[in-house]
């Protein structure tokens, strides 16, 4: 006699209310208040850091710059306001500096984009020795200020350095390259660009190594030699990083002072001081660290002006570009 199985009663759900969610247990609170607090914790050290080493010392520096501050303690209860900001705007080094910095910007910024393209594209061919060339672009990058700044004085000394020594050899005159008010700001700009070419070349090597071979490969089938390879695909899909190697140069740029201070002091007759330099000069050398603060700010407002400027322009381009 076949026996018949019964199905086991399926208990009834509880009824919830509609709209009311179910009720989380302590558990999960508990289990979520420990999360929060662990991440907080881990970003806790950072907080600490970023505050004390960015955050306070900019509100620190523009209550500075609206006293007259001084390095050896005194005018830290001389409110002045704004008279420090209006010292900026109607003194003439600082205009001077100013034009000193934005030439060299000027100067260095076309050499270090436009070489460093070509010196990533050389390597970037299969060639033997490859490795080479990369070793021989990026090295300089490494070296220090102070280094640089040795090597390329006594390449530029007068009587025995190497360039003066080959000039002689050929019957030129010398030239002065550190103390010749028409030549020394140039001088300086060759040392930049010997010394960081090698950043923005990486930037266009890691660049060029994500384009896919096949393109190129497509294009030479289709008859497209190296040079119309390098200007429909190369340039046009390395557009980005150009971008980005354009900003971040004239930002470094303008920020110049060590190259500058170490090889030239920004002479000759003050023709190659940047305003990093007049800045230092105004808080170290005379002390008036709330004028200094004040210059500071002035020149944070411009490389702010220049940035925007410049998010602004190539937006309108890709905009352009894309329309």
């Amino acid at each position: 006699m076949a026996t018949r199985v019964g199905t086991p009663a399926v208990p009834a759900a509880r009824e919830r209310t509609p709209g009311r969610a179910a009720p989380v247990g302590r558990a999960g609170q508990t289990t979520g208040w420990r999360s929060d607090l662990a991440g907080f914790a881990f970003v806790l050290p950072f907080l600490i850091a970023y505050s004390l080493f960015l955050i306070w010392p900019v509100i620190q520096g523009f209550r500075m710059s609206l006293f007259n501050w001084s390095l050896t303690g005194s005018g830290t209860t001389d409110f002045m306001g704004f008279d420090n900001y209006q010292e900026t705007l109607e003194d003439p080094n600082f205009w001077s500096s100013i034009w000193h910095t934005i030439l060299f910007t000027l100067l260095s910024t076309p050499p270090l984009v436009i070489l460093s393209l070509l010196f990533a594209l050389l390597a970037n061919r299969a060639v033997p020795a490859r490795w080479l060339y990369r070793l021989a672009f990026f090295s300089p990058y490494l070296l220090p200020s102070s280094v640089v700044a040795l090597i390329w004085v006594w390449i530029y000394q007068p009587g025995f350095g190497l360039i003066n020594g080959y000039l002689t050899r050929i019957g030129l005159g010398e030239v002065g390259w550190l103390s010749d008010v028409s030549v020394a700001m140039i001088s300086v700009v060759i040392t930049t660009v010997w010394w960081t070419i090698g950043f923005n070349f990486v930037l266009y090597l890691a660049g060029l190594q994500e384009i896919p071979r096949d393109i190129y490969e497509a294009a030479a089938l289709d008859g497209a030699t190296g040079l119309e390879q390098v200007r429909s695909i190369t340039l046009p899909m390395l557009a980005r990083t150009t971008t980005l190697i354009l900003i971040l140069q004239v930002l470094a740029s303008l920020k110049v002072f060590d190259q500058i201070f170490l090889m030239t002091n920004g002479g000759p007759n003050f023709s190659t001081r940047p305003v990093i330099q007049y800045i230092y000069e105004q808080g170290f050398t005379t002390y008036r660290v709330g004028y200094a603060s004040a210059m500071s700010y002035a020149f944070f407002l411009l490389i702010l002006v220049v940035s925007l400027g410049q998010f602004a322009l190539l937006g309108r381009r890709r905009e352009r570009a894309n329309g």
